[in-house]
């Protein structure tokens, strides 16, 4: 090969590299533009549709290099060689590859069994946050302090997972109070049903209500049980019935129960002692 040939090879390289890249860029702006369009009409689920355009789009790419091993003869001739030992050469590729397979392999899992879809709150281990986006490779999850954490899927795949979003947003909750066992109990609930009540984060529409469900060493428990629409009210409903509930029991003379002990100190018994023996 000459160069003048050499630079027209180049040249017929990178143009196809152009292409590919423009081409791959327009599909995947259409799809994208395409599927919001008929999501808004039909409802179409976007963990389906985010999948189908990104496979498109690497078979777009996966074409071009179709098209620039063809222009190579020395490629050409390797990727025939490959394939005459196509057999050794998988087992190789597959065991360099077989996180990015497995993680492939779960993404397309996720997106056709959909144990949670784009939008989603979720909460897997200790991670809870809304499903960002949903990719070939791995999982995007945007928590409430606004970070992103990303998760493979071969492992979110393994892991059990809490869909705040499936089906029936709406969530139950409880918060406990523990009062003194001087306090009034039947008033202590009655203020609680009020302010749970007052919660206009509360749904008034499901059952609400308040038991005296332990008894511990220093206080008697009570729990106050109620439907939030989302887990997403959950952590403001809790605080802003513990503030209020606060207030009134400090109204109403109800204690929130607190330990109390005796502290005794050695000298103080063996003074005792003495005392005892005088007597």
């Amino acid at each position: 090969m000459n160069d003048t040939e050499f630079v027209y090879l180049v040249v017929k390289i990178l143009i196809t590299l152009l292409i590919t890249s423009i081409i791959a860029s327009l599909v995947n702006r259409i799809l994208r533009t395409s599927f919001r369009n008929m999501s808004r009409r039909i409802k179409v689920d976007e963990t389906r549709y985010t999948l189908l355009r990104r496979l498109t789009i690497v078979l777009i790419y996966f074409i071009g290099c179709i098209v620039i091993i063809n222009m190579v003869p020395q490629l050409n001739m390797a990727a025939k060689s490959l394939l005459a030992a196509s057999g050794i050469v998988g087992i190789i590729i597959g065991l360099a590859a077989q996180t990015t397979i497995s993680n492939v392999i779960s993404g397309i899992s996720i997106a056709i069994s959909q144990p949670f879809r784009v939008g989603d709150r979720i909460e897997v281990d200790d991670i809870y946050g809304t499903v960002e986006d949903i990719t070939l490779r791995h999982t995007v999850i945007r928590t409430w302090q606004n970070k992103r954490v990303v998760i493979p899927n071969s492992i979110i795949g393994d892991k059990t997972i809490n869909n705040w979003s499936l089906k029936d947003p709406n969530v139950a909750w409880y918060v406990d109070f523990s009062i003194s066992y001087d306090s009034d109990i039947d008033l202590a609930k009655s203020i609680i049903l009020e302010e749970m009540k007052k919660n206009e984060n509360i749904l008034l529409d499901r059952d609400i209500n308040v038991k005296f469900i332990d008894i511990k060493d220093f206080s008697a428990v009570l729990r106050a049980s109620f439907w939030v629409p989302d887990r997403g009210f959950t952590w403001d409903t809790s605080c802003m019935l513990r503030d209020g509930v606060k207030r009134r029991f400090d109204e109403a003379g109800i204690e929130i129960s607190t330990p109390y002990r005796t502290l005794l100190f050695k000298g103080d018994l063996e003074t005792k002692k003495d005392k005892t023996k005088e007597d």
